[in-house]
């Protein structure tokens, strides 16, 4: 019962930052950015968090799901996109392999900030609890979360 009393003070109090908007109150900036960089994306939902515009968006025929910020400007700051295990670069697999034998890949988003592309993985296994794992291109385990 507490937590929900302390859930209710942050979200009544704003400590909570994100908040959803209508397009119509995101910055033309920020929207002509996204619909050159995002022309085909559906299922469009805003939301102001800080100073900055986060929109989650579908693509393509099996909509995978999207996310991406943007500053007021306009510049994409971050993107995250659901990818398939299949679209992992190869030293990736490999490190994948050699280190996670018998875990079977889940879910996968590939994220770009600053140029640079990461890859957060869901290893799972049976039996055994999921893993997230964030690699960079190179293969290079960046992080891990049991």
């Amino acid at each position: 019962m507490k937590k929900l009393a302390v859930a209710m003070v942050l979200l009544s109090s704003g400590v909570i930052a994100a908040q959803d908007i209508p397009a119509s109150q995101v910055p033309s900036l920020v929207t002509n950015s996204f619909k050159q960089q995002f022309a085909d994306a559906s299922d469009v939902e805003w939301e102001k968090e800080g100073e900055n515009y986060k929109v989650e968006f579908d693509t393509g025929f099996f909509t995978d799901d999207h996310e991406a910020w943007y500053d007021k400007s306009g510049k994409l700051l971050r993107h995250e996109e659901e990818i398939s295990g299949k679209e992992l670069p190869e030293a990736v697999m490999a490190t994948i392999k050699a280190r996670y034998a018998g875990y079977k890949i889940d879910d996968v988003d590939k994220i770009t900030e600053n140029g640079k592309a990461t890859y957060k993985v869901e290893l799972d296994k049976y039996q055994s609890p999921d893993i997230d794992v964030v690699f960079d291109e190179g293969g290079q385990l960046i992080s891990i979360n049991h």
